[in-house]
C-alpha cells in the first residue's frame, strides 16, 4: 500500500492510501480556506470521574448537504471538496470541525471509497483490507503524538445514528485520556486477574466459544459473537482468536481473514429486519489498549458492532434508565439476536 501525505488549503493533513505504487497524488487544494479555529477543551467531572470534551465550534459543521455538494466526494471542475483529487481509494484527513485538537487529541475522517452511494458492506475484500491497513497506520502515527492516549477508529452509519454526511466514511479519535468505557474494562480485567490469576478477555472468548449459542461467525483467526449481557438489541463483538492489545499486533493471517468476516457481518446486519427494509443503522468501533495502561498487553483488541434499531421501523431509545442512570434494558435476548444473525447468512 502506498501512502501519500499532503496538506489542505488551511494546513490540515490529508493522506491518500493507494493499492498501487505508481499512483501519483499531486492535486492541490485550491479552496480559499481560512485556518481552522477551534475552541475545544476537556473538563473532568469530579462526581463521575470521567472527562467531557467541550467543542462549541462544532455547531457550525456541515449538515446534510445535497449529494452534489458532498464534501467527501472527489473534487471536480466547478466544485472543490475536502479531497482535491478527481478520484481516490482510501483517504484520511484531519477533521475540519474536530471534537479534540492540539494537545487535547486529534480527530480524523476516513473515507472508505469515492463512491457516494456505496457502503462499507459494498467494498471488495481487497478494499476492506486497505481500510484495515489505514486504520493500523493511523494508530501507529497517532500513538506518537504527545497528546494522544488512546486511538478509536469507528464508523457511524445512518441518519438515525446522527450521521450528517451520507458519503461512506468513518472517523478516528485520538483521545488525550482513557475513555470511561475502557476504564471499566481495565478495572474488570485487573479484578479478574487478582481473583482468578487468568485473563478476563481470554476467558470471555473461551466461554463464548464453548457455549456456542451466541456465536455468529467463527473463522480460523476471528470469532464473532453476541455478548452474554448485550446492551443493544443486535450487538456483535469480533475478537481475534490470538489476543493482541491493538491493531498493530495483528499478524498477517488475521489481517487476511478479517475482510471476509467483517463484510459478512455487515451484510447480515442489513438483512436482520428483512430485504425490504432500509439499510440498518449501526455504530462499529475498534477497542484498543491505551498507550499508557500499565497492563496494556493484557488488553484484547476487539471490534464492537451494534444497531439502535430493535425491530422493523422501531428504534431503541436511551430513555430514563439508560440515559439517566446508565442501566441498560435490552428488548432482544442475546441468544435470539445471535440466532437471527445466523439465519441471515449470505446465500
Amino acid at each position: 500500500m502506498k501512502k501519500t501525505s499532503t496538506r489542505l488549503a488551511d494546513g490540515r493533513e490529508l493522506i491518500y492510501y493507494d493499492s498501487a505504487d505508481a499512483v501519483v497524488r499531486d492535486a492541490v487544494d485550491l479552496r480559499p480556506l481560512e485556518p481552522v479555529a477551534t475552541t475545544s477543551q476537556t473538563r473532568d467531572d469530579r462526581l463521575l470521574g470521567d472527562t467531557v470534551a467541550i467543542a462549541s465550534h462544532r455547531q457550525g459543521r456541515t449538515y446534510h448537504p445535497p449529494a452534489d455538494q458532498c464534501p467527501l466526494c472527489p473534487s471536480r471542475e466547478g466544485r472543490r471538496s475536502e479531497i482535491p483529487a478527481a478520484d481516490y481509494e482510501v483517504v484520511v484527513f484531519e477533521n475540519r470541525f474536530p471534537s479534540l485538537t492540539g494537545d487535547k487529541g486529534r480527530c480524523e475522517v476516513v473515507c472508505f471509497t469515492s463512491d457516494h452511494d456505496a457502503s462499507f458492506a459494498d467494498l471488495t475484500p481487497e478494499r476492506a483490507r486497505q481500510v484495515l491497513d489505514a486504520w493500523t497506520d493511523r494508530t501507529q502515527d497517532l500513538s506518537q503524538l504527545p497528546g494522544v492516549v488512546q486511538v478509536y477508529p469507528f464508523e457511524n452509519r445512518g441518519e438515525e445514528i446522527g450521521v450528517t454526511l451520507g458519503h461512506p466514511h468513518g472517523q478516528i479519535y485520538g483521545y488525550p485520556f482513557t475513555t470511561p468505557r475502557t476504564q471499566l474494562m481495565l478495572r474488570s480485567l485487573a479484578e479478574h486477574r487478582e481473583r482468578t490469576g487468568r485473563n478476563l478477555f481470554d476467558d470471555v472468548l473461551a466461554d463464548e466459544r464453548a457455549d456456542g449459542s451466541r456465536i455468529v461467525l467463527a473463522g480460523e483467526h476471528w470469532t464473532a459473537f453476541v455478548p452474554y449481557a448485550a446492551h443493544w438489541p443486535y450487538e456483535v463483538h469480533l475478537y481475534p482468536n490470538r489476543r493482541v492489545p491493538d491493531l498493530l499486533g495483528l499478524d498477517e493471517d488475521a489481517r487476511a481473514e478479517f475482510p471476509g468476516i467483517y463484510l459478512e457481518l455487515l451484510r447480515r446486519f442489513d438483512r436482520i429486519f428483512g430485504d425490504d427494509q432500509p439499510p440498518t443503522p449501526y455504530i462499529s468501533g475498534w477497542h484498543q489498549a491505551p498507550f499508557t495502561a500499565p497492563d496494556r498487553r493484557d488488553f484484547a483488541l476487539h471490534l464492537e458492532l451494534f444497531t439502535i434499531r430493535r425491530t422493523s421501523g422501531k428504534l431503541k431509545f436511551l430513555a430514563g434508565s439508560e440515559s439517566g442512570m446508565g442501566a441498560f434494558v435490552n428488548d432482544v435476548p442475546p441468544e435470539s439476536a445471535a440466532a437471527r444473525l445466523r439465519e441471515v447468512a449470505t446465500p
